[in-house]
């Protein structure tokens, strides 16, 4: 039986920016049907103990991840246990999340792309001079050398944005994640990751990763979810 995945959320444990708190989190994931979530804090859970107390008190999955904002963007983390010396940098963090066997998915790289400079800028480009035309172009860049997945359906981000983004994993021949990039109740399950088999807990989860056993999916919860495709 498929699992089904938001793979990008924050609440106010771990990102300021965020008003969705853990139980109301719970509660929504809950109704719309998902199997689980990933809790992919901008600071991360301070205290790994709470977390796993609460996360046993719930009926859905819950993980425990990060969104880490480096030199070439942001980049989910899944399987640290924390942010560490050094996180910040991509290789250092690479080396980092390889010794832990974690997995690394580069968080909605083409977000303001299409847009018009100087308002919100890709963090992937410094300079808008230098956006690429094609997603032949974009999968040179750097990111692409480290990560293991790139995010193709973020929610907060355009159709156009996210079709780029699976262009560029589709030539890469990486496979692609969904989430919804949920700060507030409102989007939570919109991009999806649709899991294989059963994920009953981190390590099923880290294991599916791996193996490359999930797909990235959209049209939740407003129905049943479907893969993301041209």
């Amino acid at each position: 039986m498929a699992s089904v995945f938001d793979l990008h959320v924050h609440t106010t444990k771990g990102s300021s920016d965020s008003s969705l708190s853990p139980e109301e989190m719970v509660r929504e994931a809950k109704r719309i049907g998902l199997t689980g979530v990933c809790l992919t804090e901008h600071s991360g859970w301070l205290d790994r103990h709470a977390f796993d107390l609460f996360a046993r008190q719930q009926d859905i999955v819950l993980i425990r991840a990060l969104e880490v904002e480096t030199e070439y963007g942001h980049v989910l983390v899944f399987g640290l246990d924390g942010y560490l010396p050094g996180a910040t940098r991509l290789q250092d963090l690479q080396r980092l999340v390889r010794k832990v066997g974690g997995f690394m998915v580069a968080a909605h790289p083409f977000r303001y792309l299409f847009n018009t400079p100087p308002y919100n800028r890709n963090l992937l480009y410094k300079d808008p001079r230098l956006y690429p035309k094609t997603p032949q172009e974009a999968s040179r860049h750097t990111v692409f050398e480290v990560v293991d997945a790139i995010e193709v359906v973020n929610g907060a981000n355009s159709e156009e944005e996210n079709r780029f983004a699976l262009e560029v994993a589709r030539l890469l021949g990486k496979p692609g994640t969904g989430g919804s990039d949920a700060h507030s109740i409102h989007g939570l399950g919109k991009g999806v990751t649709i899991f294989d088999g059963p994920i009953r807990n981190e390590k099923d989860f880290l294991e599916a990763l791996r193996a490359g056993a999930f797909r990235p999916g959209e049209g939740f919860p407003v129905g049943t979810p479907r893969p993301f495709a041209v």
